[in-house]
């Protein structure tokens, strides 16, 4: 700097900010997503309320009345419904979980905070039982996926470890015909590592994309580190009576 030329003032707030004296914008961080705050706390709230048991259901006729819009929670046998349910509800005991496949034997409903009916299906595949009864409760599953006016949506789970079996592929597909829409939401990702999960789930999204009554967006989560339950507890509260609104 020459000595005639005047020097510089020092930096001021208005200055380091710009000419029209604005502040800069605080930076956000990684992996911060401010619009989804809202619905993420909404879903906590909601899953936050009581959710108690109405009814235990072994035949078709015993569907209590429609009065809920329904989540139904499907999936293999020990795919790990229970657990979830324990998880979105922040509940150790709501649905028994257990070692052995094939526990959830009837259609169970639970009423949370008298918006919303979570419904808890008996499993398919493999389970400690006779062949008739797996097919007994088999069909009233399916029955009841098909034919349920006030379904909204199934969670479809299925194994981080495994993927897809031919059983949830035939799920699927009765889903599709009738037009039922569902979420495929993968469990035990803990249990899942990173390049497989990530390989997982582009394989996954491209075969939902094929599907009509898919929803487009794939779920991941853990029962056991609450990995995606704030997330999908979002996506179930829009589903519930007042919606996003309530």
């Amino acid at each position: 700097m020459s000595a005639t030329e005047p020097a510089k003032p020092p930096a001021t707030a208005a200055t380091a900010a710009g000419a029209d004296g604005a502040e800069p914008p605080p930076d956000p961080g990684p992996d911060v997503e401010p619009e989804r705050e809202p619905d993420l706390e909404r879903g906590r709230r909601l899953f936050a309320q009581d959710c108690r048991f109405i009814a235990g259901v072994a035949r078709v006729e015993q569907l209590p009345p429609a009065s809920l819009p329904e989540i139904a929670f499907a999936g293999r046998s020990n795919v790990g419904k229970s657990s979830l349910l324990n998880a979105l509800t922040g509940r150790n005991a709501l649905a028994r979980t257990s070692n052995t496949p094939g526990r959830t034997q009837q259609i169970n409903f639970f009423s949370l905070a008298d918006r919303l009916m979570l419904v808890d299906l008996p499993g398919y595949g493999y389970a400690r039982a006779s062949k008739q009864s797996v097919k007994r409760w088999t069909a009233l599953a399916r029955d009841y996926l098909k034919g349920r006016q006030p379904l909204r949506r199934v969670c479809l789970l299925v194994d981080a470890r495994h993927g897809l079996k031919d059983s949830d592929r035939a799920v699927m597909d009765e889903l599709d015909k009738a037009a039922v829409s569902y979420q495929v939401v993968l469990t035990k990702a803990d249990k899942c590592g990173g390049a497989a999960l990530a390989k997982l789930r582009a394989s996954l999204s491209a075969e939902l994309a094929r599907r009509p009554a898919a929803h487009p967006e794939l779920a991941i989560t853990s029962a056991r580190e609450g990995l995606g339950i704030p997330e999908l507890r979002a996506a179930l509260a829009a589903l519930a009576v007042g919606g996003a609104n309530g």
